[in-house]
């Protein structure tokens, strides 16, 4: 259905019960909802005794549910990744600032954490440069005209400025500068914010200065008190929507009667005198590559005519990533121990808790998600590094099979693992595949083996792909939730490597020292097919 029904949810501050109960009642009455989504405080100073028999799995959410991360320092403690992950069996946390894109098209904008000054800002805040990289990455997207949803903790400041009273809330000293801009440039269907123990809707408000511009969709403001309060706030709100993507235009700028004017126009107006430039626009992530040869870690900037190529043809940009990124090669986050040989537009890096020493990811050197994202020059690339390590396994009596997860996942990474030739056939392999997939219900197709994934996939999708280097291929789109260790599971289990207690990267992490000396081994095994070097 094109129609999604939705549950949003103010401060649970570890009221789960509570708040799972309603949930419960609220679906027995109205039928299933698709999803919850949590802002401001999920965890609250007394939430361990409910939350362990969550995180166990002794209990589970009646429904899938998407929470912000933490506002303070004190439940950091229950977020053990910053960038986002599964908390608990149908419990998310998505991470500190992004897109969420769900099966339906739905698209839903967050931010976790409270407004501050510091840069870098702690783990539980964010600072004005995250917020104009979170803005950055979504108005670059062609057509943007809004997101769906917009999740936060703080309320926007000014967001009571031409409306319906917000009762003891001054809006106009209370809530945050930094969301009133990122709502302003992102402008959301709905808006749900937490954090003042209240509940205010405002009334819906314009997106277009009237007879200016031409008319775009309104914005509605929800704020939502805390779990199980004694005033009988309302904490829970159901609200159904059709993602923009697919309304027609005319009904999504259709303007209700009560409509405002918008609150931040003024406040926008005032930013923009004194507007400095965004940080994330300063310095492209594909500015510089890493010079193993010469100078171990130095940067030098790509030079296009050094390569003999005076007129470069016109590249389809990678993206900017939403935060930090572990892959984008000039990102400090990356681990550069890793790394094992650096072209024009790939790198190859050996995986951080391999599930073989020499399995090994082709990564693109700027941001790009998946491979249908990849522009021409960057496919080419990749192409050129899969007939190398095929020539390399081969060398060494392997094969390799390739697999990408395009899902929960920020920048492409295409696992790469030899499985020996005489232990068992391409054709072993993909049974393999074929059979573990269906015992989770997943269904994986053949693709026809001259075919391309850019056939079957349209930018945006998520999907799981593998790939033998006889060219064969398999794809799965996904529609819900998918297994993150698929993949890596099904080359471990027993059919195919016999290392199932590797099938979990977290669980084979190596002390740096190690890691580094396997690279160096890679790196010097690898040389002779290394076509990077010889460019």
């Amino acid at each position: 259905r094109s129609v999604s029904c939705r549950l949003a949810c103010g401060d649970v501050e570890g009221r789960l019960e509570a708040l799972f109960g309603r949930v419960r009642a609220i679906q027995g009455k109205s039928g299933r909802f698709d999803m919850l989504l949590c802002v401001g405080n999920f965890f609250g100073s007394t939430s361990e005794t409910e939350w362990a028999e969550y995180r166990t799995g002794a209990k589970k959410a009646p429904i899938p549910t998407y929470v912000l991360g933490a506002n303070d320092q004190e439940t950091m403690s229950y977020f053990p990744d910053i960038s986002g992950c599964e908390l608990a069996e149908n419990i998310t946390y998505l991470g500190r600032r992004g897109l969420y894109s769900g099966t339906s098209g739905l698209q839903i904008a967050y931010l976790s954490g409270t407004e501050t000054q510091d840069e870098p800002a702690p783990a539980y805040s964010f600072s004005a440069k995250d917020v104009a990289e979170l803005k950055t990455s979504l108005l670059s997207t062609p057509n943007f005209k809004g997101v769906d949803i917009l999740l936060t903790s703080p309320w926007p400041r000014d967001v009571g400025t031409f409306a319906n009273s917000a009762g003891e809330i001054d809006t106009k000293k209370r809530g945050s500068k930094l969301v009133s801009d990122l709502a302003a440039s992102l402008k959301p269907r709905y808006h749900f914010a937490a954090l003042e123990k209240a509940y205010y809707e405002r009334l819906p408000y314009r997106n277009h200065t009237v007879l200016q511009e031409t008319p775009q969709h309104v914005s509605r403001f929800i704020a939502l008190a805390d779990v199980g309060n004694t005033s009988k706030k309302k904490y829970l709100y159901a609200f159904s929507i059709v993602p923009m993507s697919l309304m027609d235009p005319a009904e999504l700028v259709k303007q209700p009667q009560d409509v405002t004017e918008n609150p931040y126009r003024k406040s926008r107006k005032e930013a923009q005198k004194t507007k400095a430039p965004l940080c994330a626009e300063e310095e492209p992530a594909c500015q510089f590559f890493f010079d193993l040869n010469k100078h171990q870690g130095k940067k030098r900037p790509s030079d296009e005519k050094e390569r003999g190529n005076s007129q470069p043809k016109q590249a389809k940009k990678p993206s900017q990533p939403t935060g930090p990124c572990w892959f984008c090669l000039a990102s400090p986050e990356v681990e550069k121990h890793l790394v094992v040989s650096i072209g024009t537009h790939c790198y190859l890096a050996l995986a951080k808790g391999g599930l073989l020493p020499d399995h090994v990811l082709i990564l693109p050197i700027g941001h790009y998600q998946s491979v249908v994202d990849l522009s021409s020059e960057v496919v080419e690339e990749v192409t050129k590094y899969k007939s190398a390590l095929k020539e390399f396994f081969r060398s060494k009596g392997k094969r390799y099979v390739l697999f990408e997860r395009n899902y929960r996942s920020q920048h492409l990474q295409l696992q790469v693992i030899p499985v020996p030739l005489d232990h068992c056939t391409s054709e072993d392999i993909k049974e393999s595949f074929i059979v573990q997939a269906q015992e989770q219900q997943i269904e994986l197709l053949e693709i026809p083996e001259h075919s391309d994934i850019t056939q079957v996939a349209q930018p945006g999708t998520p999907y799981f792909y593998v790939e033998l280097d006889t060219g064969e291929k398999l794809f799965h789109r996904i529609r819900g939730r998918f297994p993150l260790h698929f993949g890596r599971s099904v080359l471990a289990s027993e059919a195919l490597l016999a290392l199932p207690q590797r099938a979990d990267w977290r669980r084979c992490a190596a002390e740096r020292a190690e890691e580094a000396a396997q690279a160096r081994d890679f790196r010097r095994d690898f040389q002779p097919f290394d076509f990077a070097l010889r460019a």
